[in-house]
């Protein structure tokens, strides 16, 4: 579970970013990430995948200060990445949640809940995915029911052309995360 502040760099690369803001951002975090702070997974990484910004107008000026070609990544050796290609459950935003709420004045994180970010990772479905919902699973963070219905509801109806694959895909870890 997440403590009461991230661990270095991550503290003082948000500190920054806070302190060069000119107005409430709230950043919807998903990714490694959002899994390694705030479900417990121990691996590295070197961003942090944001699915939305608000107000959506400040995203330009996160990523010049904080992107991947920014003074904030020379300073620090990590970045923001404000993914642009991501599927994500239909309701996902009623269901974020507060990560290191009141650390920061301007900065508000939010992290998706466990089954939403497990699906934001169906898509790619690379390794390191299927290793982050296996955490997530055994952790305790997924039941099987509610990711296939949130599935099925809120991911699939906006799926454009592989519907079949994801199907399968999903059955797959399923079947192997919920024995």
């Amino acid at each position: 579970m997440p403590h009461d502040a991230p661990s270095e760099p991550w503290l003082s690369f948000l500190s920054d970013l806070d302190a060069a803001l000119d107005e409430q951002t709230k950043l919807h975090c998903m990714g490694g990430f959002a899994i390694v702070q705030a479900y417990g997974l121990g691996r590295a990484t070197a961003d942090i995948d944001v699915l939305s910004v608000v107000p959506s107008s400040s995203s330009g000026r996160l990523l010049d200060l904080a992107g991947k070609e920014s003074p904030f990544r020379n300073k620090h050796g990590i970045y923001l990445d404000v993914v642009t290609v991501a599927t994500a459950p239909e309701d996902y935003t009623a269901r974020v949640a507060p990560l290191y709420a009141g650390v920061w004045r301007k900065l508000n994180l939010f992290v998706l809940e466990a089954h939403d970010l497990a699906l934001t990772k169906l898509e790619r479905n690379f390794e390191r995915d299927r290793a982050d919902v296996a955490h997530l699973a055994g952790a305790g963070y997924l039941k099987a029911a509610t990711l296939r219905e949130r599935y099925y509801k809120e991911l699939r109806p906006y799926v454009i052309g592989r519907e079949s694959w994801l199907d399968q895909t999903l059955e797959l870890w399923l079947e192997a995360y919920f024995p």
